[in-house]
């Protein structure tokens, strides 16, 4: 029926008797619906449920009632699947619904949009207003929320000792981080005294200062479950918290004033455990990654000396051999210097003495100097006999200070050289292990060994 011909039919039926039109019940039920729906529309409407039934479509059919009344209600599947509780026989709920007739029964029902647990709206109101309240005096404000510490010695859970969610944050410690000591601070989580008992728990970790970090947290439930986390005593605690604290309450829809003062919020209690302890198993991977970085870096360095160490090794000279070499050219260069000096000075004088025999003879007389040219002569020959005694001497102090040098007099004196197989001296035990192969070298011949311990 649309609107036109309801409001048609009304004014008709508020006329004359004799004027009033015969009306098929559809149309009197559909009238009677839209009046329904105009003047009733959305209420809230309180009770408790009885005879519910679920559809193969998903559709939720149940009775709403009190201790006077009675009325059907329908929960489409749509709206349904937003229902964040199970609904059961016998719970109390408010639910916001179209009243509305089924015109094909002409039954009165509630067409229900939103259900939730009954008394939730008046406290849904105290929590909001709270939140404000604490709000405006700077308690939910991100600035004065402190950040973790990244490795907390110990970690103090405030929770029953006795609920799901303290073996939840227990397990994940123990899988996350073994050794972190964790300390209970006992309280209940729901009833009239849990706020007061969760406020002085925090306050006794504060005060005993045994911990780095406060975990206060419970497992899911409605909200009057979790009331005890919005009361303004526990807000208090947590804001003059000396400690940092986790607010790990409900499931991962849940909020409470809890959650919005803490320094940090987790979605659950095992959450809250997660983001306190470090995970070890990640520590020990980044920790292998390093090591095996290093001992690339190490490798990739030890390889470069090495490959310095044998560039220099090929332009290294033995120091036997450099010794022989100097030995070599000093013998060359005395035997040069005493062939000079033999040679030049005796032949010079031999020259000088033939020469004046010879004047002598072709004069058949002495010559008028013939005595100072004797004197001269034997002047020149004891020079000559000095100089060569000088660097004779000279020569054999040279010759002295080589053999000093010579490492084969060293081997004469029941010493030896040891070099490894590429032929580079051994100074050091460490540049041989055992299972290596080295030659030694004696004052006659060399032999060769094999490296059977390192002292």
């Amino acid at each position: 029926m649309t609107d036109d011909t309801f409001d048609a039919l009304h004014t008709t039926a508020g006329g004359p008797a004799a004027a009033a039109p015969v009306l098929a019940v559809g149309a009197l039920v559909a009238s009677a619906r839209l009046i329904l729906e105009r003047n009733l529309g959305v209420v809230w409407v309180a009770g408790e449920i009885s005879n519910l039934f679920r559809a193969a479509s998903g559709h939720v059919y149940f009775t709403l009632k009190d201790a006077t009344a009675q009325v059907k209600c329908t929960l489409w599947r749509n709206k349904a699947q937003l229902v964040p509780f199970t609904l059961k026989d016998g719970m109390a709920v408010e639910v916001r619904a179209l009243a509305s007739l089924y015109e094909a029964r002409g039954e009165f029902q509630l067409n229900v949009d939103v259900v939730r647990h009954a008394g939730l709206g008046a406290l849904y109101e105290r929590f909001l207003a709270l939140k404000a309240k604490l709000d405006a005096a700077g308690w939910l404000a991100e600035e004065r929320k402190r950040p973790l510490p990244r490795f907390p010695r110990a970690v103090g859970v405030v929770t029953s000792p006795r609920g799901a969610a303290l073996r939840d944050v227990l397990t994940t410690f123990a899988h996350r981080w073994p050794r972190l000591r964790v300390i209970v601070y006992p309280c209940a989580v729901q009833g009239e005294d849990a706020a007061g008992e969760i406020a002085r728990a925090i306050r006794m970790a504060n005060e005993r200062a045994e911990v780095d970090v406060l975990v206060v947290c419970r497992g899911g439930g409605s909200l009057e479950d979790l009331w005890a986390f919005n009361e303004e005593a526990v807000a208090r605690a947590v804001y003059e918290s000396a400690l940092p604290v986790v607010s790990g309450v409900g499931h991962e829809t849940d909020f409470t004033i809890c959650d919005f003062v803490a320094d940090v919020r987790a979605p659950t209690p095992t959450g809250a455990a997660t983001l306190v302890a470090p995970d070890a198993a990640d520590y020990r991977h980044r920790c292998a990654q390093l090591a095996q970085r290093t001992q690339r870096t190490l490798a990739h360095a030890l390889a470069d000396a090495n490959q310095r160490l044998d560039h220099a090794a090929r332009r290294l000279v033995h120091p036997a051999a450099r010794i022989a070499a100097r030995q070599e050219r000093c013998g060359e260069l005395a035997a040069r210097l005493a062939r000079a000096v033999s040679g030049g000075q005796f032949e010079r004088v031999r020259t000088l003495a033939s020469l004046v025999a010879r004047l002598a003879r072709e004069l058949r007389a002495p010559l008028p100097g013939a005595q100072r040219a004797a004197v001269a002569q034997d002047a020149l020959l004891r020079a000559a006999t000095r100089s060569h005694d000088a660097r004779k001497s000279r020569v054999a102090a040279l010759a002295q200070s080589l053999a000093h040098l010579n490492p084969e007099a060293v081997l004469a004196r029941g010493y030896a050289i040891v070099a490894d197989a590429g032929g580079v001296i051994v100074t050091d035990s460490t540049q041989v292990a055992p299972g290596d192969e080295v030659s030694i070298a004696f004052a006659r011949g060399k032999a060769r060994a094999a490296i059977t311990r390192r002292g």
